[in-house]
């Protein structure tokens, strides 16, 4: 099995290439979906992100706001580092149990799409590793115009994540997105291409020593952060 590894930046074309391998057949593990059944009203990850930023947080029905929770911790790196504690062991269980559905319903490539690949070290688990990328000015434009906000709140966003040109010295392959659909749509035909290739017997090798190396640091993630979150007051998930 190969787990490929898809990362960018945010309003960089990471979804538009995660949507090109699902309509070739290739299921996709999509670490943003996780993270929002993490938060859904009454979950471990719920209770957790409440106890911590407080009920302030959520919407008349209970469940977050996400909006809101993005605003404070996109302008307040701690509280950003904070959030990604309390989640981190729900998103990576989430993660690798719909892997370990995917390999035993027999897909022999599953891509797993994950914003913070390098800053959660998700990609010694990848091979290989491909980062969507685009010029700064082409990421403030495209993020302004997708979600019409400000030019400070979207460079706040932007910042809050690993630049594209340090993520892209990371990679195996550099989709580069600056340029039309058409152009897009060119590189990830190559891309297909090689993903697809069956395995040698040296990528067998790795294939193997990752999964099993990603199966057992969850298990240990998971105990350790339950074992924190007890300590501090949070109830476990």
């Amino acid at each position: 099995m190969r787990i490929v590894g898809l990362t960018g930046g945010i309003a960089s074309g990471k979804s538009t290439v995660s949507n090109l391998f699902k309509s070739h057949g290739i299921p996709v593990v999509d670490a943003d979906v996780i993270a929002r059944d993490v938060l859904k009203k009454g979950t471990g990850g719920w209770k957790k992100v409440v106890a911590a930023f407080g009920e302030d947080i959520l919407q008349v029905d209970g469940e977050v706001n996400r909006p809101r929770l993005g605003q404070i911790v996109f302008s307040d790196p701690a509280k950003r580092q904070l959030l990604n504690r309390l989640l981190a062991s729900n998103i990576s269980s989430g993660i690798f149990w719909e892997i370990v559905k995917l390999w035993m319903k027999g897909f022999k490539v599953i891509v797993l799409d994950v914003p913070l690949l390098f800053e959660t070290k998700m990609e010694k688990w990848t091979n290989p590793i491909i980062v969507v990328w685009v010029d700064p000015e082409t990421q403030l434009r495209r993020l302004m115009a997708r979600d019409r906000t400000r030019k400070e709140d979207a460079g706040n966003r932007i910042n809050a994540q690993m630049s594209l040109d340090l993520k892209r010295t990371k990679a195996d392959i550099v989709i580069d997105n600056t340029g039309s659909l058409e152009d897009l749509n060119e590189q990830f035909r190559k891309v297909l291409f090689e993903v697809t290739k069956p395995l040698t017997w040296t990528e067998f090798g790795l294939s193997r020593q990752g999964a099993l190396s990603a199966l057992v640091s969850v298990i240990i993630g998971v105990l350790i952060c339950r074992k924190i979150s007890g300590s501090n007051g949070f109830e476990p998930s």
